[in-house]
């Protein structure tokens, strides 16, 4: 599917289960993975909201040398090389407390976008018909940049915030 969603284009998976880089690998040699770890969990979710809202998380920068908590750090430094057309969140884990959320993943994701030097970037979250991820996606991704829900899956469009600096981190 997402060779032909993305065909003759760079698709990069992040992953934290490294047993399934390695069955999909063995399928599809050319697919490019890479293992992360998620430091987060789900039943962090409320303070990390709390904690997203401050000075150093709304500041437009660069995740990887962003203050702010719901920065992932330890990202290969392709994710960070490449301004993405499209990114898609439907990991980690993410559906019991004790889980990995995806909070941190839907924060950068944004901010990855955010950064980019020109243009827009869509950001697909999938299930957010669970809690964290319809809350975080609309406060992170912002209820005012989403172009449409199906089921479970949600779309925003999120324009580089480089190219208008006044641009509020959310549209009013």
């Amino acid at each position: 599917m997402w060779s032909s969603l993305n065909y003759g284009g760079r698709t990069v998976f992040l992953e934290e289960d490294e047993a399934w880089i390695e069955q999909i690998r063995r399928r599809f040699p050319i697919l490019e993975s890479y293992h992360v770890t998620y430091d987060s969990k789900v039943n962090q979710a409320d303070n990390l909201m709390d904690v997203g809202r401050g000075p150093e998380c709304t500041a437009i920068v660069d995740p990887k040398y962003s203050m702010c908590q719901l920065a992932l750090k330890g990202l290969p430094s392709v994710v960070h090389e490449m301004k993405w057309d499209l990114i898609m969140v439907d990991a980690p884990t993410g559906y019991h407390e004790d889980a990995p959320g995806r909070m941190n993943a839907i924060y950068t994701a944004g901010m990855m976008a955010r950064n980019k030097d020109k243009g827009e970037t869509d950001v697909f979250v999938h299930d957010v018909n669970r809690a964290v991820e319809d809350k975080f996606s609309m406060a992170f991704l912002c209820e005012g940049y989403m172009k449409k829900q199906e089921g479970r899956l949600r779309h925003f469009r999120i324009p580089s915030h480089k190219e208008s600096l006044e641009r509020p981190f959310c549209p009013e």
